[in-house]
């Protein structure tokens, strides 16, 4: 049996129990592709990572994300809350202020300010979405074609319909039939909130052909949907977005395009610590 640090850590929030939740393992260059998928599933979260030795000489570190269902070769919450781990484990980085991680998509930039980190959208690739696609996505998700004002497929890494609805209300009230999505697509959805409050967006990612009906709070869905969106002028340049309101949970994600990039940003903080036993 091999021993191996872990934590756990709510991403997205300064308030534990408010974002989602990654469990983190620690020095995991010795476990295979099999024990990573088993621990995955058994931690049943939306993501688990494994903090492994880089092979790219200017990464930091080189991290690995699994599903319950499967690798991914990027997610945004889980590098955020892999670069917290991996900084208050002792993780120095090569230059003070940015982290470079190692991933399936390549190297990911990341920003440290202050409590708050964030990381570089890595490349969108867009298509337009079918009509016949769109049809059957709206019919599961209940949606009204005149409550969708713009739809996209966003591909970063994860691969996600986007919708951009009419209002920040039509989010929230959505009853997806997560059964019918498990067979159609992976969809996230964007609507505005009214002028004058602390979050500009409301955002919710439905993820069931992975497994996950409803994300709590998505880092790749958010940079996608921000440079779709940043992109088309359907939004500022910077905004903040709630995620996980229907969940009980109180994410925030802070979008800012900065000389070109889009950067996706938030809080960590750990709610567990200890020993994986395998």
């Amino acid at each position: 049996m091999t021993h191996f640090a872990f934590a756990q850590v709510d991403v997205f929030t300064d308030v534990a129990l408010k974002g989602n939740p990654l469990a983190v393992v620690h020095g995991a260059d010795a476990l295979g592709d099999a024990q990573m998928q088993a621990f995955a599933r058994w931690t049943n979260l939306s993501e688990t990572t494994f903090l492994l030795q880089p092979s790219d000489p200017q990464a930091d570190y080189r991290v690995r994300i699994f599903t319950p269902g499967g690798e991914l070769p990027f997610a945004g919450h889980p590098t955020l809350g892999s670069c917290h781990a991996w900084l208050e484990a002792g993780g120095a980085p090569k230059t003070p202020g940015a982290v470079v991680q190692q991933c399936g998509v390549g190297r990911v930039d990341i920003r440290l300010d202050g409590e708050r980190a964030a990381f570089a959208a890595p490349p969108l690739r867009q298509a337009p979405v079918a009509d016949a696609e769109l049809a059957a996505v709206l019919a599961a998700l209940g949606l009204r074609r005149e409550q969708v004002l713009q739809a996209q497929w966003l591909d970063n890494g994860p691969r996600w319909l986007g919708l951009l609805l009419d209002r920040a209300g039509t989010v929230l009230a959505l009853e997806p039939d997560h059964a019918a999505l498990k067979s159609l697509a992976k969809v996230g959805v964007i609507g505005p909130h009214a002028a004058g409050g602390a979050c500009q967006f409301e955002v919710r990612g439905f993820a069931a052909p992975i497994g996950i009906p409803e994300d709590p709070v998505t880092g790749s869905l958010n940079a996608s949907l921000a440079q779709w969106l940043i992109g088309a002028g359907l939004a500022p340049a910077r905004y903040v977005a709630s995620q996980g309101t229907r969940l009980d949970r109180a994410g925030r994600v802070h979008i800012a395009r900065l000389d070109g990039r889009v950067w996706v940003g938030g809080h960590s903080t750990s709610c567990i610590r200890g020993t994986l036993s395998l």
